[in-house]
């Protein structure tokens, strides 16, 4: 299911991820993760993928509310547990959305 974002332009961040072999407790946290991300300012939705790495993509109406949910005190543990236990590699990037468009 694809976001349902706003005309551009926005912010993307791109979190692509590679898991460790000790993933217990990652689903769960992942769905909080979500739930979480929803009811933040600024929040515009998400997409994700999950093969051999994972994409997540989450769109934000601004910089600073991405800044801010990065602070979040309940995703920087969730962020600290991915450093320590889930991840075996991961890579963030933050883009602006110029142009939107679909079928």
């Amino acid at each position: 299911m694809f976001a349902n974002t706003p005309k551009p332009p926005y912010y993307a961040v791109i979190f692509s991820s590679e898991l460790s072999d000790d993933v217990s407790g990652y689903e769960v946290m992942a769905e909080q993760m979500i739930t979480l991300a929803e009811q933040q300012p600024g929040f515009l939705g998400v997409e994700s993928a999950r093969s051999e790495i994972g994409i997540t993509v989450s769109y934000w109406s601004s910089l600073e509310s991405i800044r801010t949910w990065k602070q979040q005190t309940q995703h920087r543990q969730a962020q600290q547990l991915g450093r320590d236990q889930w991840y075996r590699d991961f890579r963030v990037r933050i883009a602006r959305v110029e142009h939107d468009y679909s079928l």
